[in-house]
């Protein structure tokens, strides 16, 4: 069972004694992600995390590697829209140093004024590497499509400008605005207690510090249209990101949405796979991906297509989404689809690393965590009539939204013509 401790100054700490384990998976989540920004600073909150693994007031750049790399374990962060994550994989026994260690860096960065100019070269080349790579690029230009004029609709890395802009003031401000107690979460799977984890950490931050919490810009509401974007490139494929708006964390229908992806799209037995590439052979790529955020998501359609045939695997594609919202997919369709979420689930809750994730996120975005059998209950009751009208109800033509990189000669509105006459 899980165990969950508030703290006085609304730090939450959330762990699962995984007592057969030789390993500790610790994170430390900040509610400080991409969509807290504004287009003046944006890419600040993936450059912070960069700038946190560069030292803290008591530990180096070199001591924060060696001390965990040192003692067999791993070390690294993430940025995603929502949040931040700085996590580390540990034998169990040198938990304290790990927890020492993250939070030093969360809490007491030293932000040098040289470590910042050199950062900033290195997000610049993350940044070519990112545009330079289509299966990426075509993603940016699907979310600006998605969400117009939003955060969530810009790259999260930011751009050249905007990385040029961040100052050491500028850094401080946004750590200060979103890194203190109210908005962290700590997580922890493994061989460990927790009444001894709290207690570490009561004694690491301060109990009186309580800051107000900021709010990110919600996802207004946006009319339903079809659109394109198309970047012209010299290359040998042409990359598809076929989008739809989908659902928000909390919706109710979340997990119909999770089988309906696994039906379309997510391995070797999805309809998608089987009528792209297997039946047609118009592409070696081609899949689909979810995404959910607190009040919006996303359900997109991806693939590296030969460029004669871009037309046509786009419709393919289309009559795929178009038959699973007018027919039920079978009852041994549905059956598989159950059997491999809950399979894949069950299979990395059994890595500590992955667990702790699970539950992280879930406690940093909800303040909920939902246990396995929760999930299999909810997942039980999914009827093939219910995910044939949640695709209904998503995969509308006006909805549609499409990106495409790749040496293209037609123009977008002839595309834009073209599929919306399917």
């Amino acid at each position: 069972m899980y165990e969950k401790t508030i703290l006085d100054n609304g730090l939450a700490i959330i762990s699962y004694h995984m007592p057969d384990r030789e390993s500790i998976g610790l994170g430390v989540w900040i509610k400080a992600g991409s969509r807290y920004e504004n287009k003046k600073n944006q890419g600040i909150a993936h450059f912070l995390e960069h700038l946190l693994f560069k030292g803290s007031q008591r530990y180096s750049y070199r001591k924060i590697k060696q001390s965990i790399e040192g003692v067999g374990g791993s070390l690294n962060g993430f940025t995603s829209e929502e949040f931040c994550c700085y996590f580390v994989k540990i034998p169990y026994k040198y938990l304290n140093l790990a927890l020492d260690i993250l939070l030093d860096m969360v809490l007491n960065p030293l932000l040098k004024e040289e470590d910042i100019q050199k950062e900033k070269k290195v997000v610049m080349e993350e940044i070519k590497l990112y545009y330079d790579l289509p299966h990426n690029f075509v993603n940016q230009l699907l979310d600006e499509l998605l969400w117009p004029d939003h955060p969530l609709g810009r790259n999260i890395l930011g751009t050249y400008e905007t990385i040029n802009r961040i100052t050491r003031d500028s850094l401080f401000l946004f750590k200060n605005s979103h890194y203190h107690p109210t908005n962290i979460v700590i997580s922890a799977c493994g061989n460990l207690n927790h009444k001894v984890l709290v207690k570490k950490v009561k004694k690491i931050i301060p109990s009186s510090q309580i800051n107000k919490k900021i709010n990110f810009k919600k996802v207004p509401h946006y009319p339903e249209n079809l659109s394109i974007k198309i970047s012209k490139r010299d290359i040998e494929q042409t990359h598809l990101a076929l989008g739809f708006r989908g659902l928000s964390r909390s919706d109710p229908q979340r997990y119909t949405l999770a089988l309906l992806h696994i039906i379309l799209g997510a391995n070797m037995s999805s309809r998608l796979f089987n009528e792209v590439r297997e039946k047609k052979a118009l592409a070696y790529d081609i899949g689909t991906q979810v995404q959910f955020f607190l009040d919006s998501g996303s359900f997109v359609v991806h693939a590296g297509i030969a460029p004669p045939k871009t037309k046509l695997a786009i419709k393919v594609i289309l009559k795929e989404l178009e038959r699973i919202s007018k027919k039920p997919p079978t009852s041994l369709e549905l059956k598989r689809a159950k059997e491999y979420y809950l399979g894949q689930l069950s299979i990395s809750l059994e890595d500590t690393l992955e667990h702790m994730f699970w539950i992280g996120e879930s406690t940093i975005a909800l303040n909920k965590t939902y246990t396995l059998k929760e999930i299999e209950e909810e997942i039980k009751k999914i009827s093939t009539g219910e995910v044939m009208s949640l695709a209904k109800r998503i995969f509308l033509p006006q909805r549609r939204k499409l990106a495409l990189v790749g040496p293209l000669e037609e123009k977008e509105e002839e595309i834009l013509n073209y599929i919306s006459k399917i």
